[in-house]
């Protein structure tokens, strides 16, 4: 059906060279003129037709019109019901709405007119014969032909509301630059067959649209634990800390362990608590000075700095077994290390990475997350110097109310938890530890007596579900992550 009316469309063309008017067209072929516009702009756009395009004043008839142009105007169905010795003008015929309209009508239009006797006034027919004018004019425009109207009959029957004004919107078409008969669809790409035949000479190819944006592409999605990452990132540069590099997931037992004096029967080492690699297994501690490697031997066999030590032995091959660092303090360990070689200055270091520990997942509870811990190294600090500086950091969290509670570390003494009121929680609640590092730890890497190492660590995974409302670690980091949630998410902003 649509190829015919395409067909009869152009054929038109070729025969008048011009269409004046769409939608005459369109009632000629006997079909809608959305379907004829649709038409023609698809054959424009391949260049074969052109189309301007206007809107016209035109009439269609009301319901009360539609009813007079099928049954005759009110004062012709009222002529044509009077007989011819008249009805009373009581009479049924004239009692009712059409009647009374009629009546009138009839008598302006002389073709009534009231006899008055000593029995009562009758209304009687006054002509022979008469012509339904009316009639004919809503036909006329029920056609399309309301120019043959004149237009104060055109008036007289909008007043009588059985037209309407409505606005038509019309195309005159015309044969375009590549007019004809038939439509050949432009080719989109360039063939190997088009170019092995030859036939890409007389090939019609469609044009590129060089403006078009295409298709958009999906951009990246910061998750939320990088958003709280940059965060924490931003409160620790701003403090003047500098970031240690802490890309190195696999670490030996000496400084995850052993250098922090942590004992090597420490229930922490026991596979149960930490991941250890089978290859490589080891990880030669030869690099590490033979004198550094003797003074913690010493410390931890028979003690030193006030310490009274373990009391055991201490084993080489303990402290070369790889793993999987459980905490960043072992990348701590290394920096401070290397502070007391390069000589000692005034530092303050900051760490932001993954950790793993193996431990039963739950839904508080992973065996990989990130930790953040902060370390202050200089001369005479205090236990007072790591209140004032924990205050001050978690302030700029957004969380000023703080309480601390001792606590035990192998590598700090003292040793303090620390707990926040969360106006989100409405509850205090743990956010990290904190400490002092032990002599027993500093002296035998070579930092002076008089120097202190103050630090605190806390996680990034349980901060972020708070921030986010997200109730279950697996829904935050891990393989059943939704996507959908890290799309969504909004901007981290902490409170300093």
């Amino acid at each position: 059906m649509a190829d015919e009316l395409e067909a009869n469309l152009l054929s038109s063309l070729l025969d008048s060279d011009c269409i004046p008017d769409s939608s005459e067209f369109a009632s000629s072929q006997r079909i809608d003129h959305g379907r004829v516009v649709g038409l023609i702009k698809s054959l424009q756009s391949d260049g074969l037709i052109i189309a301007e395009g206007s809107e016209l004043a035109s009439f269609e008839l009301t319901e009360e019109g539609a009813s007079y142009q099928q049954a005759g105007s009110p004062e012709a169905q009222v002529w044509n019901s009077i007989p011819e010795e008249g009805v009373a003008v009581t009479h049924a015929v004239l009692a009712s709405p059409l009647g009374k309209i009629g009546q009138s009508k009839g008598l302006q239009k002389k073709w009534l007119f009231m006899d008055k006797s000593s029995t009562g006034t009758l209304v009687k027919r006054k002509v022979d014969s008469i012509t339904d004018t009316v009639q004919e004019q809503l036909s006329k425009v029920l056609q399309g032909q309301h120019q043959e109207v004149p237009s104060k009959e055109l008036a007289d029957l909008k007043k009588r509301k059985m037209i309407r004004d409505v606005k038509r919107f019309t195309y005159r078409v015309a044969k375009g630059p590549e007019f004809a008969l038939q439509r050949r669809k432009a080719a989109t790409d360039l063939t190997a067959d088009m170019l092995a035949k030859g036939t890409w000479k007389e090939e019609k190819f469609k044009a590129y649209n060089f403006n078009a944006l295409g298709q958009p592409t999906a951009g990246g999605h910061l998750h939320p634990l990088l958003k709280v990452r940059t965060q924490f990132r931003k409160i620790f540069t701003q403090m003047g800390f500098q970031e240690m590099a802490t890309n190195a997931f696999v670490e030996s037992s000496f400084w995850n362990f052993d250098a922090l004096f942590q004992p090597q029967q420490h229930p922490a080492r026991d596979a149960h608590d930490t991941f250890f690699l089978t290859h490589p297994a080891r990880a030669p501690i030869c690099h590490v000075p033979e004198d550094y490697l003797n003074r913690v031997r010493q410390v931890h066999e028979r003690g030193g700095y006030g310490s009274e030590g373990y009391g055991t032995p201490w084993k080489v091959a303990e402290a070369e077994k790889n793993l999987l660092r459980t905490h960043t303090t072992a990348v701590s360990s290394r920096m401070l290390y290397k502070l007391a070689q390069e000589g000692f200055r005034p530092a303050k270091y900051f760490s932001i990475d993954r950790v793993f520990r193996n431990e039963a997942v739950d839904r508080t509870h992973l065996a990989e997350f990130h930790q953040i811990e902060g370390v202050v190294c200089d001369i005479g600090l205090t236990l007072g110097h790591l209140i004032g500086i924990l205050k001050l950091f978690f302030t700029r969290l957004g969380l000023p109310k703080l309480r601390f509670k001792p606590a035990y570390n192998p590598y700090t003494e003292p040793s303090m938890e620390i707990f926040s009121y969360s106006e989100e929680l409405k509850k205090w609640i743990e956010v990290g530890n904190s400490g002092m590092f032990r002599p027993e730890m500093l002296r035998p890497m070579g930092l002076p007596e008089n120097v202190n190492v103050i630090a605190w660590g806390l996680g990034l995974e349980r901060p972020t579900m708070i921030l986010y409302g997200i109730d279950n670690i697996r829904d935050l980091f891990g393989h059943k992550v939704n996507l959908g949630m890290v799309k969504r998410n909004p901007i981290c902003r902490l409170g300093f």
